[in-house]
């Protein structure tokens, strides 16, 4: 049991650490904006970059995890985040570079999460999955928050860059942390452990259970890329300087996303015991229901802003670990890195789209870069899209395998 926890906690901070990059460019997007000129359309093009570059390598790490061993696919994977992303604040003289390296960057970052949930689900039996995988998925939440907390200031007194830079070097001290003290213990193969598929079940199950996270992904990386934006343009609207919305934006964007690292973690332990089903159904609707009223905020006082963004930074990734949990559970243990790689690719697949889609309705809104009107019809896009979850999670109780889950397909 101890030696569980403590590679759990192990993996958790390397987590931390790696995935600091991954929101550097949103939370100093306002300045790299006015320094190359870039549109809505560009940024949403260079988010959807960084989602894409996880697509392209997260099916073949999966498969690559379950052969080669999942610790030496996320220290390969993590050594190279590190890499790519001090190029990205180094190296960046246009739109293009920037591109290219934040493209790099989410290709590296793509082996580190679906290996390292594949090699946490052989440490931890079905009962206390959902948990062990929620702390894992808290610790990339807190990640995330962190990359606006640490690059949005230092942009704000130092210039970009160098913000960018400070949230890529820790990622050379999680390769070292993997290196010396993470390792693998692949669990006994039972039958029936809740780990293999039911009989004549074939993949139905694990089919709708990764289009339903799908839609969920959708929602939450989009929102989370974009949210530091609008708040800078709600404090704009507010009155602040240019340099003041920027750091207000940044701080709350990041305790906006740092709130759904405690309900990654909670809701986790809830699926455990309430069932995966209603926990995704219950997280889902509460979050996508609030993304149609979200952009349109904008102007409104600043404490409405906060507060509704705080509802939707906690709900919209609080089933984030169920849906791997339960694909856990469905599918032979020999296959988990295979499953977690494709369910995670297909997930991210959505990311590409979602935040195109989002910067080409805020341009249609009219006004210079990101000083649109159209904020509202933006995050109803999110909402919309989301709506596949609730409906698929729903139906995946018609499933033979959804018996397999932890407390059934409940």
């Amino acid at each position: 049991m101890q030696e569980r926890q403590t590679m759990l906690a192990w993996m958790s901070v390397c987590m931390v650490l790696s995935y600091l990059p991954w929101y550097s460019f949103s939370a100093v997007v306002n300045d790299i904006s006015r320094e190359f000129a870039l549109t809505a359309g560009d940024v949403g093009a260079i988010i959807a970059a960084f989602q894409a570059g996880y697509v392209i390598v997260v099916p073949l790490t999966g498969w690559l995890a379950d052969r080669a061993g999942a610790k030496q696919v996320v220290l390969g994977a993590t050594v190279l985040t590190a890499v790519f992303s001090t190029g990205a604040a180094l190296f960046t003289y246009d739109k293009s570079s920037i591109l290219l390296l934040r493209l790099l960057t989410g290709c590296a970052a793509g082996a580190i999460y679906a290996p390292g949930m594949a090699l946490l689900a052989n440490w931890f039996p079905p009962r206390e999955r959902g948990n062990a995988l929620g702390s894992y998925t808290a610790a990339l939440t807190v990640a995330s928050a962190g990359g606006y907390f640490i690059a949005g200031p230092l942009s704000a007194a130092y210039g970009w860059r160098f913000g960018m830079l400070c949230t890529g070097l820790p990622a050379f001290l999680a390769a070292m942390i993997i290196w010396r003290w993470v390792k693998e213990k692949p669990l006994p193969a039972l039958a029936y452990d809740g780990a293999r598929p039911a009989p004549g079940g074939g993949w139905g199950g694990p089919a709708v259970i990764t289009a339903a996270y799908m839609g969920h992904m959708w929602e939450l990386y989009a929102f989370w890329g974009w949210l530091g934006p609008f708040l800078v343009a709600c404090a704009a609207a507010a009155g602040f300087s240019s340099s003041e919305a920027i750091r207000w934006g940044g701080l709350w964007a990041a305790w906006i996303t740092l709130a759904g690292a405690p309900a990654v973690w909670l809701l986790g332990r809830v699926a455990d015991r309430l069932g995966r089903i209603r926990t995704i159904l219950l997280c889902a609707t509460a979050s996508l229901l609030a993304e149609f009223g979200f952009g349109y905020l904008l102007g409104r006082p600043l404490w409405m802003v906060i507060g509704w963004g705080l509802w939707i930074g906690f709900w919209s990734i609080a089933d984030s670990a169920i849906f791997k949990a339960g694909l856990t559970e469905m599918v032979a243990q020999e296959k988990r890195g295979m499953a977690l790689g494709l369910q995670s690719a297909s997930g991210f697949l959505a990311t590409v789209f979602a935040p195109v889609a989002f910067g080409k309705v805020l341009e249609s809104g009219g006004g210079a870069g990101l000083a649109s009107a159209n904020w509202g019809p933006a995050f109803a896009v999110l909402g919309i899209g989301a709506l596949i979850t609730p409906v698929l999670t729903y139906a995946l109780r018609r499933r033979p395998q959804s018996g397999l889950m932890a407390n059934g397909g409940r």
